[in-house]
């Protein structure tokens, strides 16, 4: 595999560390081993010098771009960049001419890569189709967006998606070690940089290794005596952002794990995810907001206060703000993750829409209807219907409630946990008596 610089690149020392120790070969890479480990499927290809249309999908300086080249180079492909941020279909119709022109003179193939590929709209990753499936163009996309809501599916259908992961702090040490050692592209051992400060830096990273490496060039250009002790990297590390974007995958990844994490009745797990997003940058109000979500959907009447609680944590954090409403939101996620669970109220009210929406428009029964005037007396509302209050225990034991044209039914099934345990008991009592009145009266068939 030929090196995917010249010599004169590779000894430009005016561009950026992260650009100049962009890795050569497979060899050089450093994690994705779930796509890179010896036998695995995108390595054979890389490796035999076969090649196809492929996306990869996974979170900033993971890799993709470098693997795109590695890709181009193992089968001595021209080799073609674009971004989406900048380029449009006019850039894509010169690429696909270049890539002709190539082809025709060097009987060689052409991989275009393009960047960022979910900022271009369906249309213009239609414009891709015809020139992948001639052959003219192999594609290679990456996004860190899901491809699945950001890619068209004519596209998708074409290209195998690839997913990277954030690189491990160790991963990112490996790659800090090899800059500092590296006399021709990196920092050629001018610096001194102890195991502990370099683990911070990978750390700070938070899994990006052109991250990493571009704290590492900050820090050695702070280094006045060649050593860059923990105060550089306090400085050079300090405030660094989390993956977080606000509305993309990792966000609804994370605020996924928060709910379920309440769900499954664990607080610190719960904590750690509240405050993973906070960190993160999320508003605190959307959290505010999924609490109250989770409050009925999970716990509902098993502990009624969770809503009450939730709405107030809300109430507190629109009043008081950062920081003081957000310990206020804390206590509520941690009374959620402690309450009695149930899903009842929310089974029982998906069921009960499937019944409104296959039943039709059923008439309500003249006996449940109101009757404020005359006429609506004359045509019968109200008439037969007997008011609880009136009843002994304040219950019409047998009466019906549904339209006359349907059947009786059941949605609502307390668990035995929590206050649903009373409620359960309760209208287990009620049931019982209703089944007793229409025995009594012949009325059973309801």
């Amino acid at each position: 595999m030929n090196d995917l610089f010249t010599d004169e690149e590779s000894a430009a020392v005016d561009r950026p560390l992260a650009d100049r120790m962009r890795p050569r070969s497979l060899d050089e890479f450093a994690g994705q081993e779930h796509l890179l480990a010896s036998g695995k499927p995108l390595r054979r290809a890389v490796e035999d010098g076969r090649t196809h249309s492929m996306v990869f999908w996974g979170p900033p300086g993971t890799g993709k771009t470098t693997l795109a080249r590695l890709v181009a180079s193992s089968t001595q492909s021209h080799f073609i960049a674009l971004s989406a941020v900048m380029a449009g279909i006019k850039d894509v119709r010169a690429a696909v001419a270049a890539a002709e022109q190539h082809r025709a003179m060097h009987q060689r193939g052409t991989v275009l890569f393009l960047d960022e590929v979910h900022r271009f709209n369906k249309s213009q990753q239609d414009a891709f189709l015809p020139h992948v499936e001639n052959g003219t163009l192999v594609f290679v996309g990456a996004t860190t967006e899901n491809p699945s809501f950001e890619l068209n599916n004519a596209l998708l259908s074409r290209a195998r998606v690839y997913v990277l992961k954030a690189l491990g702090v160790e991963a990112i040490v490996t790659i800090l070690e090899r800059a500092i050692a590296d006399s021709e592209r990196g920092l050629g051992a001018r610096v001194d940089v102890a195991s502990a400060e370099l683990e911070a830096l990978a750390a700070a990273a938070d899994g990006d290794a052109r991250r990493a490496l571009n704290l590492l060039e900050l820090a050695a250009d702070l280094a006045e005596d060649g050593v860059v002790t923990a105060e550089i990297v306090g400085e050079v590390a300090t405030a660094g952002p989390r993956r977080f974007d606000k509305g993309g995958d990792v966000f609804y990844d994370q605020i996924s794990a928060l709910h379920k994490s309440i769900r499954g009745s664990d607080p610190d797990a719960s904590l750690y995810w509240l405050m993973r997003m906070i960190d993160g940058g999320c508003d605190p109000k959307y959290i505010a907001r999924r609490t109250v979500r989770v409050a009925s959907e999970d716990i509902g009447n098993a502990d009624p206060r969770a809503l009450t609680l939730t709405l107030d944590a809300w109430r507190v954090l629109e009043r008081l703000g950062s920081p003081e409403g957000e310990l206020a939101l804390a206590q509520a996620v941690v009374y959620l993750a402690c309450a009695a669970k149930s899903n009842a109220v929310y089974k029982a009210a998906g069921a009960a829409a499937a019944a409104a929406a296959e039943s039709g428009s059923l008439e309500v029964p003249p006996r449940l209807r109101n009757a404020p005037t005359e006429l609506m007396k004359e045509l019968g509302h109200g008439q037969g219907y007997r008011y609880a209050h009136d009843e002994q225990d304040g219950f019409a034991a047998g009466e019906s409630y549904f339209p006359d044209d349907m059947q009786a039914a059941t949605y609502y099934h307390p668990v035995p946990r929590g206050l649903e345990i009373r409620i359960r008991e309760k209208l287990d009592d009620l049931r019982r008596r209703n089944a007793d009145s229409r025995r009594a009266t012949g009325n059973d068939d309801d």
